[in-house]
């Protein structure tokens, strides 16, 4: 039986049109669902209130603070780690045995459930480290689940960069390291922006970890209070701090709140648009920057 080139062209890629279609509807059906449950919620006292356990109304204030909170100090301690991995790999390291393995860990704890990594977490710095349940354990578990892919995407955006680059760099008289940081690093920044924004829409999302490590309550907060060592100031890194994706599970798995299914569609409404902002925010930034970086 022969069949036409054409039209079999034509039913694959109908096909692959209609696969397409069918995601983007079922992400787009999910996305203005929770939108559409969520935003009714929406009032500036919704998103500053402390929340309230066994009563009607109450916010996600405090919830929300910690969720940026975290996210800032865990950037602060996986992108110099992630940026120095990076380099390492992609300028430095030579093709062995032993790079092979680094990668290949890289991929292994790119790969691993946060839970497993909350588990981690919980052992080492909770109870081992005594940290408690803070910011500090949900950072520093963090940092062990954002740091494999945050080094892959840096290492990929400095292999982007064209050896012939390099090359130029060596041949003006500048050494290894001053290629690296005058030349590579600046023609590599929109690619590695991309990357850490990613990132962080990854962390503020993440919960299964931080239950484990950053806790389930959330102390109330003097936000006049400035000095780190107060159980009470927003800085102190040692308190514990639910975080909005914990404070969305802890509605729905206790029940103990009478509006809880309007908190937590409030609340999710507004993780889906923190982390959709961060996705629109890094597109729009590695293009920004691409264009200023190659004046196109």
């Amino acid at each position: 039986m022969n069949l036409n080139p054409k039209k079999v062209d034509k039913f694959m890629v109908g096909l692959i049109y209609l696969f397409s279609g069918t995601i983007i509807l079922i992400l787009a059906s999910l996305l203005l669902f929770i939108l559409w449950r969520g935003l009714p919620q929406f009032s500036w006292e919704f998103l500053t209130a402390p929340a309230k356990s066994f009563q009607v109304g109450g916010g996600i204030g405090i919830q929300l603070f910690n969720s940026f909170y975290l996210l800032v100090l865990t950037l602060l301690i996986s992108t110099p780690l992630a940026l120095g991995a990076a380099i390492y790999l992609s300028e430095y390291a030579p093709q062995n045995w032993f790079t092979d393995i680094i990668r290949t860990a890289i991929e292994v704890l790119s790969s691993l459930p946060s839970v497993v990594v909350g588990l981690f977490g919980f052992l080492i710095f909770v109870i081992q480290y005594g940290f408690g349940f803070s910011i500090l354990s949900g950072a520093l578990s963090l940092t062990i689940f954002n740091l494999p892919l945050l080094t892959r995407t840096i290492e990929d955006s400095l292999r982007a960069i064209p050896s012939s680059q390099r090359e130029a760099g060596l041949a003006l008289g500048l050494s290894r390291w001053e290629t690296v940081t005058l030349i590579i690093l600046p023609a590599a920044l929109p690619g590695i922006l991309t990357g850490m924004i990613l990132a962080a829409g990854r962390i503020f999302g993440e919960a299964a970890a931080l239950i484990y490590t950053a806790g389930q309550s959330a102390p109330a907060l003097d936000f006049t209070n400035w000095n780190p060592q107060s159980i009470t100031s927003p800085l102190n890194i040692f308190r514990p701090a639910e975080t909005l994706a914990v404070h969305i599970w802890k509605i729905n798995s206790e029940g103990v709140k009478p509006d809880g299914a309007e908190v937590s569609a409030g609340a999710s409404a507004v993780l889906v648009l923190a982390v959709l902002i961060f996705n629109l925010t890094a597109r729009s930034l590695g293009r920004r920057l691409q264009k200023k970086a190659t004046s196109a």
